[in-house]
């Protein structure tokens, strides 16, 4: 079912499929909901699945206003307040658990840094707790003027296939351009919108060490835009986290290791709703 809310003068859309304890899952950067299609084939004949396209993503508007990650957090949390109306009072097995992939793992941890006991647990799939170094806020600062000069579709074109591993584009190119052409209208000013978004997200690894339930960290082991060695940095922060590695993957796990990913997706959302029904 689709649904959508109003949200700083914007539609934001997003899906509702299956039932059972709900998890919400946030697509990244220069994506939209439909990157968990086949996540969310598996996954909503256990669970309830919301499934949003971030503002300005998809077929969500771009909200008025500054766009943060905190902002978008709150886009979420609404979502979540229409769908589970007794949030704030739920028990621990009717709170919802938030899986970020990338940009959504950011969206993901600052919505734990400001309702933690809203969530029963998190994750963060190919996404990181830390803030952006030097390098990387003048990455995507050359990124941000070459939108600006080329527009969104050429941005797509280039960057998109630097996020699967050489292994997989190689194998499977069609995958690859499929990715490329399903994006190529994005609106330029919500690209650059997330770019400045990111570079002023602050360092969120407190949010790890205070954050009461469990974590799950889903790597790349070939990721460049999230090396596996600073994911493996953050791992021991959580009071209880839950460690896998796609071994044949970049930043894309879902699409390069889809049976993997769902599988580690679903033994974590199965193991904790047993630890916490």
């Amino acid at each position: 079912m689709i649904k959508s809310i109003p949200y700083k003068a914007a539609k934001i859309h997003y899906r509702v499929l299956g039932a059972g304890s709900p998890v919400l899952l946030l697509h990244g950067f220069g994506e939209d909901s439909r990157i968990w299609e086949g996540t969310i084939a598996d996954l909503s004949k256990q669970f309830l699945l919301i499934v949003p396209d971030l503002p300005g993503s998809g077929r969500s508007e771009l909200m008025q206003g500054e766009i943060t990650m905190e902002s978008m957090a709150e886009a979420i949390l609404e979502i979540l307040k229409n769908e589970i109306p007794d949030l704030s009072t739920a028990p621990v097995n009717r709170k919802p658990v938030l899986i970020g992939h990338s940009m959504g793992g950011y969206i993901t941890l600052a919505f734990a840094e400001k309702h933690p006991r809203l969530l029963k647990a998190f994750g963060l799939f190919h996404s990181t707790a830390f803030a952006d170094s030097e390098e990387k806020k003048q990455a995507r600062q050359k990124s941000i003027a070459f939108i600006r000069q080329h527009g969104a579709a050429k941005f797509i074109e280039q960057s998109t296939p630097n996020l699967f591993s050489q292994q997989f584009s190689k194998k499977y190119p069609e995958i690859v351009r499929q990715q490329v052409d399903l994006y190529t209208n994005f609106s330029p000013s919500a690209l650059v919108s997330y770019y400045e978004a990111m570079m002023k997200r602050p360092d969120r690894s407190q949010v790890l060490i205070n954050f009461e339930g469990p974590i799950l960290f889903i790597i790349g082991k070939h990721d460049n835009a999230i090396p596996l060695k600073d994911s493996l940095q953050q791992c021991h922060m959580p009071k209880t986290s839950y460690v896998r590695i796609l071994e044949n993957s970049g930043h894309m796990g879902m699409l390069e290791e889809a049976d993997k990913s769902v599988s580690f997706l679903k033994m974590f959302l199965t193991e904790i709703e047993m630890d916490q029904g």
